[in-house]
């Protein structure tokens, strides 16, 4: 049996998929968080042009949506790879030399503080103030899977599994 990969979607069908989302919502503006964790889950991050039909279909002003869009740290205006890396710095990580290991993953992937997310949109790589889980310092999140106990070799070797399983899909 051989497996195809899908196609992403078109602009055509994120576009229905938006005003699906609006539909959801019954595009009440007191619903606009809601609405935009999922544009954001929809396009993996919240793009200038959607934000703007956004406020246009909840009739509201840009200025508000753009407003609750930079506030939530939750939420990214530039996009975001298949992979986000979350690192933590909190203190308890800081102290354990979460340093090192940001730079170690940084230089792996060939990213910056400035461009944080690889050119074939596989990786994100941010810094986070906590994550949380202070008992397993120093701390990487990637998407939804905690790796704990970090070290620069280690946090390197999961980014490695996590390319030899994207060669297997």
């Amino acid at each position: 049996m051989e497996l195809t990969q899908q196609a992403p979607p078109s602009t055509a069908q994120k576009f229905q998929r938006l005003c699906g989302i609006l539909d959801q919502y019954h595009r009440h503006p007191a619903r606009l968080v809601p609405i935009l964790q999922a544009v954001q889950e929809e396009y993996r991050y919240l793009p200038e042009e959607v934000l703007t039909y956004v406020a246009t279909a909840l009739g509201v002003p840009p200025a508000r949506v753009f407003g609750v869009a930079t506030f939530y740290a939750h939420f990214a205006l530039e996009p975001k790879g298949k992979y986000v890396i979350r690192l933590c710095d909190g203190t308890a990580c800081h102290v354990k030399s979460s340093i090192p290991i940001l730079e170690a993953l940084r230089k792996r992937l060939d990213v910056d503080e400035k461009r944080k997310t690889t050119p074939d949109m596989m990786f994100t790589v941010e810094t986070v103030a906590c994550l949380g889980a202070c008992g397993l310092a120093p701390v990487m999140v990637i998407n939804d899977e905690v790796h704990g106990q970090m070290d620069p070799e280690k946090a390197v070797a999961v980014v490695e599994e996590t390319l030899q399983k994207e060669k297997v899909q």
